[in-house]
C-alpha cells in the first residue's frame, strides 16, 4: 500500500470513529426524548390530540400530585380540550391538598371563567385575595396569576390589599399607576405615582419615566398631570419634588415660558442664587431651545455680579448665542455684529477667560463669520501669552491659530504651529489632528508625496473622523499622481481647495470652472462637482448645490463620493428646503444602494424621524 493510500485509509478510519462517537452521544438523548412521557404529552398537545395527552398527564399526576409543572400542564390541557368537569375536579383536589395556597383558588376561578360562570369565578378570586398578608412573594405570585389571566381589575385589588396591610403608599405604586392608566383612570394613576415619589430617594427620574410611559404626548393627559401637580404644590409648597416635576412637565408640553416662570419662582423661594436656573438654561440649550436658555442665563445675570453664578452664566450665555448663530442658516451681518459685541464686552469684563475654551469660540466667530481672521489671530496670540493657560487648551488654540494663519496667507507659520502640537501631544488624538492638518497643508502646497506619507499612517487613527478624512485625501492623491499622470489638474484642484479654506470663494469657483473646461473627463470631476456643491450650499444657493450633487449621483454613483452626494441631497431637502418626501426618497436610496456607507445609521435615524413626523434635525 502506498503512503498516499495509507494516509487516505487512516483519514477514513478516523472519520468513521468520529461519526460513531457522535451517534453514541446523541442516541441516548433521542431515545430519552422518545421515551420521556411528558415530552410525548406535549407533542400530543401541539398536535391537538388531547385525549392521548390527558391519559399521559393523568398517569403522571397520579404518581406525584405535588409536581407543580405536571399539575399546571394537566390543567391547561383539560381546559383546552373543554373537559371543564375534569378540570374542576383536578383543582378541587389541589385545594384540599394545599388549603393555604391562594393560587389554587385563582385556578378554580379560571375554570369557572372558561365555563362562563363569571360570578363563581370572582368568588374564587376574592378567596385568593384574602390570603394576602403583606408577604411580597405571595403578593407578586397572585398579581402575576391574575395578570396572566388578563384580569387587571384583580391584579389591582391584589396590590391595593397588600398596600393597605403594609400601610405604605410607596409599595407597588409603579405597577398600580400603570394599571390605573391602562384602565383609563389617568387621574388616579397620576396621584398614585406622585404620592409615592417624595418619600423615596432617587425616585424623580423613575417617576418621569413612568409618567412618560402612560401619558405619552396626549395633551389632555398632560394637562391632567399638570393640574394634579399644581394641587400637590399648593398642599406642600415646601416640597421641591413636585415643583421639579411640574417644571419638567412644562417642557414636555413645549411650554418653556411656563417652565421658566416656575423655575424662577422656585429659585427665589428657596434662595438658590440661580442654581436651579443654571440647570434649566443648560437643559434648554441641550434641547436647542436657545431663546429660553438665554432667558435663563439672563435671569441669573440680573441677580447681580455679587452672586456666585454671575460670570459662569455670562460665559455659558456666549456659547448659546454662538450656537444660535451657527444654527441660523439665514443669519445676517447684523446678527454676527450683535454676538461680536457680547464677546467683546465679556472679555473686557473678565480677561481671565482668555484661558478658557470661550476664547476659541470668539476667535472662530471673528475668522469664520465676521471675515476678520487677523482679529482671530490677535485673540489667540493673546491667549497663548496667558501663564495660567492649560496645556490641552493651548494645544487646541495653536491648531486654531494655525488655521487662521492659513486664512491670512502665513502658510509656513501654520505648519510650524501644527508641528509644535504634533510634538507636544505625540501619543494623543490632538497630535493626530495636528499631523492631519500638516498633511493637508502639504497637499494644498502641492507636496503630495510627503502628504501621502503622513496620511497612510493616519488612516489607522483611533478617531473615526480623522481616519475617514485621511482615507479620502489619500485616495484623492493616489488616484491622481501616478507616474504617467498630468499633475496640473490635481495641483489646481488642491489650490482651489486652499482658496475655499481661505474663504476666497469666487476665486476658488473660477479655478474649478477652468478645470472642468480644460479637463472635462478627468477622474477629478466628481470631486470638482462636490466642491462646487459645497460652495453653493455655503452661499445658500441650494438649487445649484442640488444640480451638482445630482450630477455626481447620475454619472459617478460608483465613485467614492457617490454616497456623500446622495446623503447631501437628502440633507439639503430636509434641512433647508423642507421637502421631506424628497429627503425620504434619498435616505432610502442611500440605505439600499450604499449599505456600507458611514452615513447609513444617520440616514436610518432621520428617515424614521420623518416617517413618524418628528424630524431629527431642527
Amino acid at each position: 500500500m502506498t503512503n498516499v493510500r495509507k494516509g487516505v485509509w487512516r483519514m477514513k478510519r478516523e472519520l468513521y470513529k468520529l461519526l460513531l462517537m457522535v451517534l453514541l452521544a446523541i442516541l441516548p438523548a433521542l431515545s430519552f426524548a422518545q421515551g420521556d412521557p411528558i415530552t410525548q404529552a406535549r407533542i400530543f398537545v401541539e398536535q391537538k390530540q388531547y385525549e392521548k395527552a390527558i391519559d399521559i398527564y393523568k398517569k403522571l399526576y397520579d404518581q406525584n400530585p405535588t409536581n407543580a409543572d405536571v399539575y399546571t400542564e394537566y390543567l391547561n390541557v383539560l381546559i383546552q380540550s373543554k373537559d371543564l368537569k375534569g378540570a374542576e375536579k383536578l383543582v378541587g383536589e389541589q385545594q384540599k391538598m394545599r388549603q393555604h395556597h391562594p393560587l389554587s383558588y385563582v385556578d378554580m376561578g379560571r375554570v369557572y371563567l372558561a365555563a362562563g360562570k363569571d360570578k363563581k369565578a370572582e368568588e374564587q378570586f376574592d378567596e385568593a385575595i384574602k390570603f394576602i398578608n403583606g408577604d411580597d412573594l405571595m403578593t407578586q405570585q397572585i398579581a402575576n396569576a391574575f395578570s396572566t389571566l388578563g384580569r387587571d381589575d384583580y391584579t389591582l385589588k391584589t396590590y391595593e390589599r397588600a398596600r393597605d396591610i403594609l400601610k405604605n403608599p410607596y409599595f407597588y405604586s409603579g405597577p398600580m399607576s400603570r394599571l390605573y392608566a391602562k384602565s383609563g383612570q389617568i387621574e388616579k394613576a397620576i396621584n398614585t405615582l406622585l404620592e409615592a415619589g417624595p418619600g423615596q430617594q432617587g425616585m424623580l427620574e423613575d417617576t418621569k419615566a413612568t409618567l412618560l410611559e402612560f401619558l405619552g404626548t396626549d395633551k389632555k393627559n398632560l394637562q391632567q398631570a399638570q393640574k394634579t401637580l399644581v394641587k400637590k404644590i399648593n398642599e406642600q409648597p415646601e416640597n421641591p419634588y413636585y415643583a421639579e416635576l411640574l417644571t419638567w412637565l412644562y417642557t414636555q408640553r413645549d411650554d418653556w415660558d411656563g417652565a421658566l416662570l416656575q423655575i424662577e419662582a422656585l429659585d427665589e423661594r428657596n434662595k438658590e442664587n440661580g442654581d436651579r436656573l443654571l440647570e434649566f438654561a443648560r437643559y434648554a440649550a441641550k434641547e436647542d431651545k436657545y431663546e429660553y436658555a438665554i432667558k435663563g442665563y439672563d435671569a441669573i445675570i440680573a441677580k447681580g455680579a455679587k452672586l456666585p453664578y454671575y460670570s459662569l452664566a455670562k460665559s455659558e450665555k456666549l456659547g448659546v448665542l454662538f450656537a444660535q448663530l451657527q444654527a441660523n442658516y439665514a443669519y445676517k451681518p447684523s446678527d454676527v455684529a450683535t454676538v461680536q459685541k457680547e464677546y467683546e464686552a465679556f472679555f473686557a469684563e473678565f480677561p481671565q477667560y482668555y484661558t478658557s475654551e470661550s476664547i476659541r469660540d470668539y476667535a472662530r466667530l471673528e475668522a469664520r463669520y465676521a471675515n476678520n481672521p487677523q482679529k482671530a489671530v490677535d485673540l489667540l496670540t493673546k491667549a497663548l501669552e496667558q501663564p495660567a493657560l492649560r496645556k490641552d487648551i493651548a494645544g487646541r488654540v495653536k491648531l486654531d491659530l494655525g488655521d487662521y494663519y492659513i486664512l491670512t496667507g502665513k502658510v509656513w507659520e501654520a505648519s510650524l504651529l501644527y508641528s509644535q502640537v504634533d510634538k507636544d501631544f505625540r501619543e494623543d488624538l490632538l497630535g493626530e489632528e495636528a499631523r492631519f492638518r500638516n498633511a493637508k497643508l502639504a497637499y494644498y502646497r502641492g507636496d503630495f508625496q510627503w502628504a501621502e506619507g503622513q496620511l497612510s499612517v493616519l488612516k489607522a487613527s483611533t478617531s473615526e473622523l480623522i481616519a475617514n478624512d485621511a482615507l479620502y485625501l489619500s485616495v484623492l492623491i493616489l488616484e491622481n499622481i501616478t507616474p504617467d499622470s498630468n499633475f496640473v489638474p490635481i495641483r489646481r484642484f488642491a489650490y482651489a481647495d486652499l482658496l475655499t479654506f481661505q474663504n476666497k470663494d469666487k476665486e476658488a469657483e473660477t479655478l474649478l470652472d477652468s478645470l472642468l473646461t480644460a479637463f472635462p473627463e478627468h477622474p477629478l470631476k466628481d470631486d470638482i462637482l462636490m466642491q462646487k456643491a459645497e460652495l453653493a450650499e455655503k452661499h445658500r444657493e441650494y438649487a445649484r448645490a442640488l444640480t451638482f450633487l445630482k450630477e455626481i449621483h447620475d454619472k459617478h454613483a460608483e465613485d467614492v463620493l457617490g454616497d456623500d452626494a446622495v446623503f447631501k441631497i437628502a440633507d439639503i431637502n430636509e434641512r433647508y428646503l423642507k421637502q421631506n418626501d424628497e429627503a425620504k426618497k434619498y435616505y432610502e436610496l442611500l440605505i439600499v444602494n450604499y449599505p456600507g456607507s458611514t452615513y447609513v445609521q444617520v440616514a436610518r435615524n432621520r428617515l424614521a424621524a420623518l416617517q413618524t413626523g418628528t424630524p431629527a434635525i431642527p
